[in-house]
């Protein structure tokens, strides 16, 4: 007998008189849908029986006819997360026993019938990167290269970002196995997909799919990014703070300070007696609480904000930029300017051009190369717009790609930000990549 079958004989029984109170455990237990729901509670409410859930401590015999109409949303609500949760389990047991494969294959692979299978055209693209990166080629100067030669990647996206770059040298999909449970769904609505910090287990599982580079190559990048990030933590600093958070009186840098146990930043020429500017000590947990509040903030309303800025930036420059040539022609004229003003000094040197011819010819070739100066100086400007529009846009793909946390990314910090200026004890202004600058209060 299902559900339904037991609901009609229950509701039989409570018409004789034999049932004045029921006690259900939850919501999502006690009718199929919401519209049986409101029916079967407003019509046993009419006949004198309550029913009381356990779960949610909701009686009916404390309701009026206007708070019951409250239980269509509970109710979905109920069978939305009993739903989820029945999935969740299902993950869970496929993941323990190898079976889960994954929902979107990665670039490089296809999913036909539930199984990965090898994208030859793509996977050509993820070997020369993983390739390239062993030949010394850094994650930007692979995705300028992808991007010159305007290689395609996936659901009309048309850039290549070096977070995109990072992910994939660090993708153990690639060599043929496979992480599980790497991102996890929260378990109420709404529903919100997070990154796994140690909330839930993870499933390493070994040859799970085809290998698209060997195991050897796999490696030989780990250790090549660890030498190399070795060699950048030398010279990186110490805290994600250090060299970032500044003065805006004296324009230094702030250092950290231990305080009874808690960590602060100062003004370092402040803290040394060098200024007496009027800077705040901050709190680091309220520096990073702020960069999440601002960040949620940027999350939310970004396809606004980057997208009419990129808009803007397109329209003025609105040319197909030929400024590299450009410059390397002026670079030529140049070079030969100053050869033939070399030739002029030997003349006059040795007395075969007088002073009056000399000058004038000298004057000339130096009016020439100052122009030109000026024209490669006001080229180079405009490459800089260029600069700020990929920068802009390279920002619009890392936050397409962000899913909002209140645990504080350093790394996501470290690729976005790039000062924080100390406004005030309760204000602090971010400027990000691209040149885009938000201020945020502290609460």
């Amino acid at each position: 007998m299902d559900k339904r079958d037991d609901l009609h004989r229950l509701i039989r029984d409570c018409k004789k008189g034999l049932i004045d109170r029921i006690i259900v455990k939850s919501v999502s237990r006690f009718a199929r849908n919401t519209q049986e729901l409101l029916a079967t509670i407003r019509f046993l409410k009419d006949i004198g029986v309550s029913v009381y859930f356990e779960e949610q401590g909701i009686d009916t015999d404390k309701l009026n006819s206007e708070m019951i109409v409250t239980f269509p949303g509970m109710a979905a609500q109920q069978e939305s997360e009993s739903i989820s949760g029945n999935m969740h389990w299902s993950y869970k047991k496929r993941m323990e026993s190898g079976d889960f494969n994954c929902c979107a294959p990665a670039y490089g692979f296809d999913l036909i019938d539930g199984s990965l299978v090898i994208n030859e055209t793509e996977a050509a693209v993820v070997r020369r990167i993983f390739s390239m990166y062993l030949q010394g080629y850094g994650k930007q100067a692979i995705a300028n290269k992808l991007n010159e030669e305007s290689v395609p990647r996936r659901h009309g996206t048309k850039t290549w970002y070096t977070f995109g770059i990072d992910y994939m040298l660090n993708n153990e999909r690639y060599m043929g196995d496979a992480l599980l449970q790497k991102k996890y769904t929260t378990d109420t609505l709404p529903f919100k997909k997070v990154k796994n910090r140690g909330e839930c287990p993870q499933y390493y599982v070994e040859n799970a799919n085809p290998a698209i580079v060997s195991k050897e190559t796999y490696a030989a990048v780990q250790e090549l990014q660890k030498s190399r990030q070795k060699n950048v933590d030398r010279k990186k600093a110490s805290y994600p703070l250090t060299g970032i958070l500044r003065c805006p009186d004296c324009g230094r840098s702030y250092r950290r300070q231990i305080v009874r146990g808690k960590a602060y930043w100062m003004c370092s020429g402040r803290a040394s007696g060098a200024t007496i500017c009027n800077s705040q000590r901050m709190s680091e947990s309220n520096v990073y609480e702020v960069f999440n509040k601002m960040l949620f903030k940027l999350k939310k309303h970004h396809p606004a904000i980057l997208g009419i800025l990129i808009r803007d930036i397109e329209v003025m420059q609105n040319k197909a930029s030929k400024n590299h040539e450009k410059i390397a022609e002026i670079d030529k004229e140049i070079a030969d300017l100053a050869a033939r003003n070399l030739v002029i000094v030997r003349l006059h040197t040795s007395g075969i051009l007088n002073g009056s011819d000399y000058s004038a010819q000298s004057s000339e070739i130096n009016n020439r190369i100052s122009a030109l100066r000026s024209e490669r100086k006001k080229k180079l400007a405009e490459d800089e717009g260029d600069e700020q529009l990929d920068k802009l846009k390279e920002l619009q793909g890392i936050l397409d790609e962000y899913e909002p946390t209140e645990v504080f990314d350093e790394d996501l910090f470290n690729q976005i930000i790039e000062m924080v200026a100390v406004m005030s004890k309760s204000e602090v202004a971010f400027h990000l990549i691209g040149g885009l600058k938000l201020t945020e209060t502290i609460a």
